[in-house]
C-alpha cells in the first residue's frame, strides 16, 4: 500500500517506494490491510495544509518524511467510520486544520483505499440523491407556499449553500427533515460548526440561525414534513445551539402536532443536559432522543463541551428518564482514533450505555485539529486497542444495542405509543 501525498499545486501523486502509514492518536502506526476499505463514493481527497507526509521504509522499517510535498487525507461520507489519521508532521505546530475529518488514505491494487469501516447502509445520505436541480425548484416550490416561514426561509440557505442533506430533506418531503429552533447554548464546545470565538484559529463552517421561531412555525414546518410513517423530523442541527433551552416553544407546538397526527416520528438531537427540559419534551411525545457525547469521563467531556450549568450526570439522568418513558434513545458518539478506543474511554462508555438503556449507538467522526484536541484532553490511561478492535469490543459487550451511523427508526416492538389528545 503506496504512500499518497500531494504537491504544492494540489496533484496527488502515489510513491511505490514508501509505504503509507496512519496516525492512531499522536502515534504513528502501520496501516494493516483488514483496516482497509475501497475509497467510497462521494469521498473527497485533500491536503493537508502545512504538513510533511510520513511513510514507511519497507526495507529499514523506519519512518520517512517526504519533504516539500504535503500529507493527504480523505473526507468519507456519512456512514463510514474512520479507523485511522493520516499520517504526517505539520510543519507549523501553530497552525490548525479547518474543522473536517481527515482519515487515513492509501494507494492500492489501483485505486485509492481508506482505513475505515462502513457503519450504516449509507443509501439516504448519498449526495447522488440530492439533484441540487431538482432541489432548487422544491425549495422554491416550498417557500411559494410558506412564503412568511422563517424556518424554512433558513433552512433552504442551509440546503442550497451548504448542501446540508437533512435539511434538503425538508424540501424533498422525506425521511429526516431539520427543524432548527435555537440561536443560544448551554455549551461551548471545542469544535462547534456553527459558532466559534474569533480568537480560536478556525472558523465555523456554518451560520448559526439568529432568531426566534414561533410555535406557529414550529407547527407548519413539523405539520409539512411528517406525512409518512418513516418521516423523521428533528430538533437539533448543526446551524443552531441547544434545542432544549427553548422547551418552552418545543413543548407546546409538539402537542399540537400530535392533536392533529400520529404520523412519523419527532426526534431531538440534543446534549441532554437540561434534565428538566427534557423530560417535558419527552412527556410532550417526543419518540426519538439522541444524546451528543464525546465521553463519558467527566474531565474529558468538560474539556470539549465546556457545559454551563450541567454535568455529565444530568446528560445521564435525561437518557435514563426518556428510555424509561418509552423514548427510542441513541448516542451520538463523537469518535477520534487513539480516544475512542482507549481502555478507559470504553470501560466508561459501556457503563453509561448499560445505565441509561440506551439502543443504539451513532458513530460520527469527530471533526477537528488533532493536535488541539488532543492537548485539551487527559492522557490516555491504560491500553488503546485501535478504533477496529475497540468497535468490535463494543459489539461484544454491548450485544443487544445496534451500531450504526444514523437516527433510525425503531423496530416495531420498541417504538413508542403516540399521544393523540
Amino acid at each position: 500500500m503506496n504512500l499518497v501525498y500531494a504537491d504544492g499545486k494540489g496533484q496527488v501523486y502515489d510513491h511505490p517506494g514508501i509505504l503509507a502509514v496512519g496516525r492512531n492518536g499522536d502515534i504513528l502506526v502501520e496501516i494493516l490491510e483488514e483496516e482497509l476499505i475501497p475509497l467510497p463514493d462521494g469521498a473527497t481527497l485533500v491536503s493537508l495544509p502545512e504538513t510533511v507526509p510520513v511513510g514507511l521504509d519497507p526495507d529499514t522499517g523506519e519512518m520517512l518524511k517526504l519533504d516539500g510535498y504535503t500529507a493527504v487525507g480523505a473526507l468519507i461520507p456519512q456512514g463510514y467510520t474512520r479507523l485511522l489519521l493520516p499520517g504526517y508532521v505539520k510543519t507549523n505546530k501553530d497552525s490548525k486544520f479547518p474543522l473536517f475529518g481527515y482519515t487515513a488514505v492509501v494507494w492500492k491494487d489501483g485505486g485509492f483505499w481508506i482505513a475505515g469501516r462502513k457503519s450504516d447502509e449509507p443509501h439516504k445520505w448519498n449526495p447522488e440523491n440530492f439533484p441540487m436541480d431538482e432541489l432548487r425548484n422544491r425549495v422554491q416550490e416550498t417557500l411559494t407556499a410558506f412564503p412568511d416561514n422563517r424556518i424554512l426561509k433558513h433552512l433552504s440557505h442551509c440546503a442550497l449553500e451548504y448542501e446540508c442533506l437533512t435539511a434538503s430533506n425538508n424540501f424533498f418531503h422525506r425521511w429526516e427533515g431539520s427543524l432548527p429552533v435555537s440561536y443560544t447554548c448551554n455549551a461551548g464546545c471545542y469544535g462547534c460548526i456553527s459558532e466559534q470565538p474569533e480568537d480560536s484559529g478556525f472558523p465555523s463552517p456554518q451560520t448559526r440561525m439568529n432568531f426566534k421561531p414561533t410555535e406557529d412555525e414550529l407547527v407548519e414546518v413539523m405539520l409539512h414534513h411528517l406525512q409518512t410513517p418513516e418521516s423523521i423530523i428533528s430538533f437539533g442541527q448543526g446551524c443552531e445551539g441547544e434545542p432544549s433551552t427553548m422547551a418552552s416553544l418545543i413543548i407546546p407546538a409538539m402537542r399540537r402536532v400530535r392533536q392533529q397526527t400520529d404520523m412519523g416520528y419527532i426526534n431531538i438531537n440534543t446534549n441532554a443536559g437540561l434534565t428538566d427540559h427534557i423530560k417535558g419534551i419527552v412527556d410532550a411525545g417526543l419518540d426519538l432522543m439522541r444524546v451528543s457525547i464525546i465521553s463519558a469521563i467527566d474531565e474529558h467531556y468538560n474539556a470539549y463541551y465546556r457545559p454551563r450549568h450541567y454535568t455529565l450526570e444530568n446528560v445521564a439522568r435525561s437518557a435514563e428518564y426518556a428510555a424509561a418513558k418509552g423514548v427510542y434513545t441513541s448516542i451520538n458518539y463523537l469518535c477520534f482514533p487513539g480516544v475512542f478506543d482507549r481502555e478507559e474511554e470504553m470501560e466508561a462508555m459501556i457503563k453509561f450505555i448499560r445505565r441509561t438503556g440506551i439502543k443504539l449507538i451513532q458513530l460520527r467522526n469527530l471533526n477537528i485539529d488533532p493536535e488541539s484536541y488532543l492537548a485539551m484532553i487527559p492522557k490516555a490511561q491504560g491500553e488503546i486497542f485501535g478504533m477496529k478492535q475497540a468497535i468490535e469490543i463494543y459489539q461484544q459487550e454491548l450485544p443487544d444495542v445496534i451500531i450504526g451511523s444514523f437516527t433510525h427508526v425503531p423496530p416495531q416492538e420498541l417504538r413508542r405509543r403516540k399521544n393523540l389528545v
